[in-house]
């Protein structure tokens, strides 16, 4: 693979810290100019900002082009879903002007799915590290620009692992989680390509709740954050119930505020557009 180059000319709706640090991946690492380096499949890519330009440089597996527009999202008109989600009410509104540079990137499935069991009461860095040396010791080197970078490992690069080779890699509790459901992807238990295929959003979520280690909020963060890009989902974790009771439910306690409650509301607000409005609140509540 040789590196490429490729250029996005006054792009709106992006902007690379409201897309690296909303909380959707793990493989992006800031660089000290506010620029970032990250990985996917078997892409390695460095992006900036300047001017009004974005410029992406890496080795990509196919023409760098198809892989930024992918990924990115590119094609999907973020400017038009900003205006019909910010029309809802004035909350939402103040949470788009804030991160008005997200865009949901189309990540790995298997990846997603591992790297949201792993990130089940875990922090951010802590999450980056336990993904960083799994990446290391069982995917595939690719080196750019003197530095090594590391794929993450197939369901079948990781077929040997054993529990204890997880627990030193620093996976804690999830060590057998991600050791059943791995097992349980290479057994076509779960049929990953099956569930790509599949419009029933219903559906591919109950096959997700049967993956160790996948709950109710991880299966919907891998059904928004992976190429299965399903926005009508609302992934609620702590940040995300005390900013929906903060402004639509007001109780005294968050804690008694159920879930059920929460989607309900989402589902009746911000319909198929959910996803999206969970990710500008969210990344409001948590950022300002």
């Amino acid at each position: 693979m040789k590196e490429q180059t490729y250029q996005i000319t006054n792009p709106k709706s992006f902007e690379l810290k409201d897309i690296f640090e909303c909380g959707q991946c793990f493989r992006w690492n800031p660089e000290k100019d506010g620029s970032y380096t990250g990985i996917w499949k078997n892409n390695v890519v460095h992006v900036q900002k300047e001017n009004n330009n974005i410029i992406f440089q890496g080795i990509t597996e196919n023409e760098i082009k198809q892989e930024i527009e992918n990924y990115f999202d590119l094609n999907r008109d973020y400017e038009q879903i900003k205006k019909q989600l910010a029309s809802i009410d004035n909350h939402l509104k103040t949470s788009i002007q804030y991160g008005k540079g997200i865009r949901i990137l189309n990540q790995d499935l298997w990846e997603t799915i591992l790297s949201f069991i792993i990130s089940a009461n875990n922090n951010i860095p802590r999450i980056k590290g336990i993904i960083e040396r799994l990446s290391q010791n069982y995917g595939k080197e690719i080196r750019w620009r003197g530095k090594s970078y590391y794929t993450f490992p197939t369901p079948e690069e990781l077929k040997d692992v054993t529990v204890e080779e997880y627990r030193k890699l620093g996976l804690g509790f999830r060590d057998i989680r991600v050791y059943e459901t791995t097992k349980m992807i290479l057994e076509k238990q779960v049929d990953l390509e099956q569930m790509k295929s599949n419009p029933n959003t219903l559906e591919v979520r109950n096959q997700l709740l049967t993956l160790s280690g996948v709950g109710p909020k991880v299966a919907d963060c891998i059904l928004l954050f992976s190429d299965l890009k399903r926005l009508e989902v609302f992934p609620i974790d702590v940040w995300v119930r005390r900013v929906m009771n903060d402004l639509y439910f007001q109780k005294e306690d968050e804690t008694k505020l159920s879930k059920k409650q929460i989607e309900t509301l989402a589902q009746e607000k911000f319909g198929n557009l959910a996803g999206l409005a969970q990710q500008y609140l969210f990344y409001w509540r948590r950022e300002a």
